[in-house]
Formats: structure tokens, sequence, C-alpha cells
């Protein structure tokens, strides 16, 4: 019988393949609605008899549809839950292995952790115990309360995270991992939420190595998360206030995040840089949950004791305009008002320009949007832990192929099913472009590869930054590709191409030598 006991109950887990072992939706906190609305998560209860955790547990309040994904149902209250996936030869008496902790993305506001490319049997194969949970996301996780006096703090969706990785500390043992040895991954927001935890003290010692894919440049300050809370409660008809909002139903606030977004995209001119791709909630600078922007805080050695392996896409934003997130900047006096609206350096888009000689504009934007949200900012993580004392890691993920539709893109998001091992999902066929062939499968494994080494021992299997090294020296950056991704050349020739070799990315990270991050924007 695969049951374990955890600090709250015995849980009964499943098998969806012979050799792992699931445990689905097991609360590591208490429901965070009624009393424990917008506050810091409170214990979970306990229980009696065995639990059975065959299942997801219910998502975060939410809007979004994604494919393979449950979608939040009004009233669905019990959402802070994790899942852990071991294999055969974790538990009780046996080697105690290594653990990955992942935080899925979702731009602070959608996802959930049953999306199908976070299923964790092949990393599980891998020698890891994997443990996935959801959080809480938008108003309720990231919403500034006003005139909160410490009931309502900022930052409820990072401190859910460090109450699970307190669960996991506590109760992963009992599946067979390692409470000293926790990795904690992720990737965009999940990303982000990573770099943050590095610099919180409530998550100091919750684990000793990190990985984070595409991590996202922004925080907002406490102004700007007050002005969004303003937006938010005119649009659910409400006062600005902890009791208008508390009596404002999730679903409500979920109502009106979705008309604030969608008043950005019909009023752009009152939107600030939120026209191009509004996201409404983010990390807030509170000077106690998170004391400090993660860049400053890892250059300052804030988290020098934890190892860091960071990786990004070469071609980011193309999956956020696909989808349509991102404004249609298709001409030169759109893409020059891009670069004033957020104070970029003069000649950065002439260097683009150069760069992509034959890409029409919208290519052009889309390259520089990429780098400055995800791209630039993710190498300057690494580079900044790396003076701060840490070991880092960088990789980029470049691999692309021709497709039935066109060039099959290194897009934002790709690269997760590699890392994961779920290429052969269905439901993640658009992420990577159809169906994976024989060179994306020893991709895959190679990646797995990597994050199953570094979880282990810290090494991923190619040498770490120095200490005042940046930008990172080609040696140094582990670029991941195919053998069948189209050859640099052929891409420029389409218009397409974002370069995916060395000499293209040094030249674009010269660019951005001048612009300063962290980049506060509303």
């Amino acid at each position: 019988m695969d049951i374990f006991k955890t600090a709250n109950g015995s849980v009964r887990g499943h098998r969806p393949v012979p050799d792992i072992v699931s445990v689905l939706g097991i609360p590591y906190a208490a429901a965070p609605f009624g009393a424990n609305r917008f506050r810091e998560p409170r214990p979970a209860p306990s229980w009696t008899g065995v639990r059975d955790c065959g299942g997801f547990g219910p998502v975060s309040p939410q809007s979004a549809e994604l494919p393979g994904t449950p979608v939040w149902a009004p009233g669905d209250e019990d959402i802070l839950t994790v899942n852990v996936w071991a294999p055969d030869s974790a538990g009780p008496g046996r080697g105690p292995l290594p653990v990955l902790v992942w935080v899925h993305g979702g731009a602070y506001t959608f996802g959930s952790s049953a999306e199908p490319n976070y299923d964790g049997t092949v990393l599980a194969r891998a020698g890891l115990v994997v443990v996935t949970f959801n959080y809480r996301l938008g108003f309720e996780g990231f919403g500034h309360i006003p005139d909160a006096d410490g009931d309502f703090p900022d930052n409820r969706g990072l401190l859910d995270q460090v109450a699970a990785l307190r669960w996991v500390r506590e109760n992963i043992a009992a599946f067979g991992g390692d409470p000293e040895n926790v990795t904690v991954a992720g990737q965009s927001s999940g990303a982000a939420s990573i770099s943050c935890l590095m610099v919180m003290e409530q998550a100091r010692g919750l684990f000793r190595r990190a990985i984070a894919h595409s991590v996202v440049s922004t925080c907002y300050s406490p102004d700007i998360a007050a002005a969004t809370t303003r937006q938010i409660a005119a649009a659910a008809g409400c006062a600005a206030t902890a009791d208008g909002l508390l009596g404002t139903t999730p679903q409500a606030l979920v109502r009106a995040s979705d008309q604030v977004v969608a008043d950005c995209r019909a009023n752009p001119d009152d939107a600030g840089t939120r026209q191009y791709d509004p996201v409404l909630y983010a990390p807030v600078l509170d000077g106690d949950v998170l004391p400090v922007d993660p860049l400053t805080g890892v250059a300052a050695g804030a988290a020098r004791d934890v190892d860091l392996l960071v990786c990004h896409t070469t071609e980011e934003y193309w999956l956020l305009d696909a989808v349509g997130s991102s404004a249609k900047v298709d001409s030169a006096e759109r893409l020059a008002a891009f670069a004033r609206d957020f104070r970029l350096p003069d000649g950065l888009v002439d260097g683009y320009r150069a760069l992509l000689p034959d890409a029409p504009v919208l290519d052009v934007y889309l390259a520089i949007f990429g780098d400055l949200v995800f791209g630039e900012y993710t190498n300057r993580f690494a580079e900044q832990h790396a003076r701060g004392g840490g070991r880092a890691f960088v990789s980029r993920f470049a691999r692309r192929r021709l497709g039935p539709d066109g060039v099959v893109r290194a897009w934002h998001c790709a690269d997760v099913p590699f890392a994961f091992g779920t290429l052969d999902n269905e439901d993640l066929s658009f992420l990577i472009g159809g169906p994976p062939n024989a060179a994306d499968h020893v991709l895959s494994e190679r990646m797995v590869r990597a994050w199953a080494d570094f979880a282990a021992s810290g090494d991923p299997g190619w040498p770490p930054l120095e200490h005042s090294t940046a930008p990172a020296p080609a040696g140094l950056v582990r670029v991941w590709n195919t053998d069948d991704g189209l050859p640099e050349s052929q891409s420029q020739s389409q218009g397409q191409g974002q370069g995916q070799g060395q000499g293209q990315a040094r030249a674009r990270r010269e660019l951005w030598s001048t612009v300063e991050f962290p980049l506060l924007r509303a």
C-alpha cells in the first residue's frame, strides 16, 4: 500500500506508472478564505484515517482556461495543496533522494500545479522526489490591501510559497526525500518568485539550490501596487479599503482584474507601459516580506549559499504575441514610442535593427521586449549572484525547427516540457510546435539529466560563472538545441533570425550595457 504519514495525517498515493507513486492534493495550509482571506497562510487542519490523494486540488481563483488543466470554480476554497511524485527507490529505510520543488508561472495571475507540462513522473524516474503546489494568484495573492496594519500583508502568494517549502522541510522524508537537499525551480513569474525567495528572510534555509527559467524583471513599488488596487476596486464597484475588498467576492475581483486589463488595451494612452502587456500583479517591494529587489539583494550576497541555474529562451515574446497578450508594435513610430515609454537608451532600437536587418518591425519589437522582460534580466540575475559570492550556471534554450506551419520558435515556455520530459502530452503540442521528433527527445533527456544532476550535487554539467564575469563568456553558457535546429543563416534569410549563435547573443547583450535594472514600471 502506498500510504505515507505526514504531520497532519496519513495519505494514500497512486501509481500512474508502475515505478512511480504520485500523491496529489495534500493540504499544506488552511483554505485562504473566510477568516483567513488576505492573511498569512494558516496551518492546515489535521485529519483522521487515510486521506486518498488521487487528484489535484482546486486551482487558485482565475479566469484562465488552459489546455488539459482544471478551471477554477467559485466555491473551490481548499487551494493550498502540494503534489508529490517519488520513485520506487524512495521511502523510509532507503537513502534519501534530492528534492525538486516547482513554482508554476502565469504572470502571478493564472496557472496551477495541475498543468500537464508539470507532471513529475520523468524527473522522479531520474532520481528526484518532485513537489509541485498551488498558491494564491491575482488580487488574492498579490493585491495590495490599504490600511492593513499588518493584518493583510503584501506578497501573500510568496508567503504561500514559503509555507509550501516549510511543509516540504517537515514532511518530505516520509516520501523518501532529503529535507536538507531541496532545489526550488520555476519559470517566468515562478522563476521571479524564486528570485524573491532567495532574498526573503522567511525562506532562508528552506532550499539550497535554485533553478530559474525566464526570470521576469519586474517588481512593483508600494505606490504602483496601491494604484492598481484603486483600479481594481473601481472596476469591482467597491471601496478601495480593507473592508470594501473583504466584502467583495473572489470572482468579482477576478472579473475586475480582467476588466482593468481590457481597459489597458482599449485606452493605451492612459495605460503607461501596461499598454504593451498589461500584467497587473507582481511582488511588491514592501520592505517587510520582500525587503529588497532580488537583483540588488543577490549582488549584496543575500543568497550566496544558494547554487543557481538560470535559463532563458531566445525568442521569448513570440509566444505572448501568438496568444494575443502583447501589443502589435508594427511601425517605426510605435517602436520609437515603445522605446521612449520604457526609457531605453538612444541607439538600442537601431542596434537591434542592425542585428536583424531583414526582420519586420514587429519582430524587432518582440526581440527587444523579450530581452527587456526576460533574457537580459535572467543573465544579470546570474551574474549579480556570482558577484555576490554565489555559484551561478547559465544556459539558453535555442531549439528551433521547421514545422507544417513554418518556423517552430524557441519561445516563452517552450523549454519547460523539455526539462520535465513531458513532450508527448498532446495538450503541449502548441508550446513545442507539433509532435516531438527523435532529436527533441534526445534534447529533453539531456535537460532532465542536467536538472537532476544539479539538484543532486549542484553540478549541471558545465562550469559556473566566475565571481567577476559579465557578460558570461560563450564557454560558460550551455545552449540547449537539437541537431535539426534551423541554421542561423537560414533563420535570418527568412526575416526570423534571433541569432542562435553566441556572436549575436553577445551583441544583443552589449546593447543593454547602459540600461540599469531593476525596472519599476507602471
